[in-house]
């Protein structure tokens, strides 16, 4: 796959289809481009008539890590703006969904030239889904920096995982200074402590009324506690002139998913994502 060095680190990413205006398509997480799901919706936006870009995002797949931003997903929008100007693809099509949905709403707020039209879904909000992502993504790397310093983070599963696919990475952590580091993790945890006036992590209400583009939202499912209906509902009103659709999989796709996977099923949190090719695609063609 080609990959290109951005601020200092490779991002690998991979162009589907031909011709047609092209779509940023972000997981959520630290997933890769590669992860189960994500490749048959950009299969099904090729198919009707667009071109895809799948990146893997720093600390996400086989890109290099990089630690720096107000929060994961500024550092992640820093980037893709860099890798969007570096492949000079002019303005594009963000599409996102939970972390990927939060990545293209701070691209789009930060970089507004890069985008023309924005689709989101599994936005995440509210306390427990906010605090959930907190404990998940940043207090094992703090507590583990705090206590045994950079090696002690190296050796954790989830860096673990990132230096398997990408050797380079060990050095990368092991590299950080600890004390700026820790000042880094604090600073990206801030971010998941729900606030007045801040509906997603990391991002002021206020800064949604830079967003100015055709903008496409899936709700959440109404007993999703990871990425409520009531934040969709909410980011809807804060970006005027958006569409608000429901959800094109059961309203209980993603409990469902999480309860198999805890029976040990295998079963992918994004394997619905594909069902909504035809919801975009449809918003794509008139808007």
């Amino acid at each position: 796959m080609p990959s290109v060095e951005i601020l200092g680190g490779n991002v690998e990413y991979e162009i589907l289809g031909d011709s047609g205006d092209l779509i940023v398509l972000t997981p959520g997480g630290r997933f890769s481009k590669d992860f189960r799901g994500v490749r048959p919706l950009a299969e099904g936006l090729v198919a009707g008539g667009h071109r895809v870009l799948l990146w893997d995002r720093p600390n996400c797949g086989v890109s290099d890590v990089q630690f720096f931003g107000i929060t994961e997903s500024h550092m992640r929008a820093e980037v893709l703006a860099g890798l969007l100007r570096a492949l000079d693809t002019g303005p594009v099509i963000l599409a996102g969904g939970s972390g990927g949905a939060r990545d293209s709403i701070v691209t789009t707020i930060e970089y507004p030239d890069l985008v023309r039209k924005l689709v989101l879904w599994n936005i995440v909000g509210g306390l427990q889904g906010q605090f959930i992502l907190g404990s998940y993504y940043v207090v094992p790397t703090l507590l583990a920096v705090r206590t045994s310093g950079m090696t002690a983070v190296a050796e954790l599963p989830e860096w673990q995982t990132l230096i398997e696919a990408n050797p380079k990475n060990r050095e990368r952590i092991l590299g950080q200074d600890r004390t700026t580091f820790n000042q880094l993790m604090l600073r990206w945890l801030e971010a998941y402590v729900p606030k007045p006036g801040q509906t997603i992590p990391g991002v002021a209400d206020v800064s949604f009324a830079d967003i100015r583009v055709p903008t496409l939202i899936i709700r959440g499912g109404k007993d999703d506690y990871d990425h409520p209906k009531r934040t969709s509902l909410e980011v809807s009103c804060l970006i005027d002139g958006s569409e608000l659709i429901d959800p094109p999989w059961p309203e209980d796709a993603w409990e469902r998913a999480t309860e198999a996977r805890a029976r040990g099923e295998d079963v992918g949190g994004f394997d619905t994502w594909v069902q909504a090719a035809p919801p975009i695609l449809e918003f794509l063609a008139r808007s």
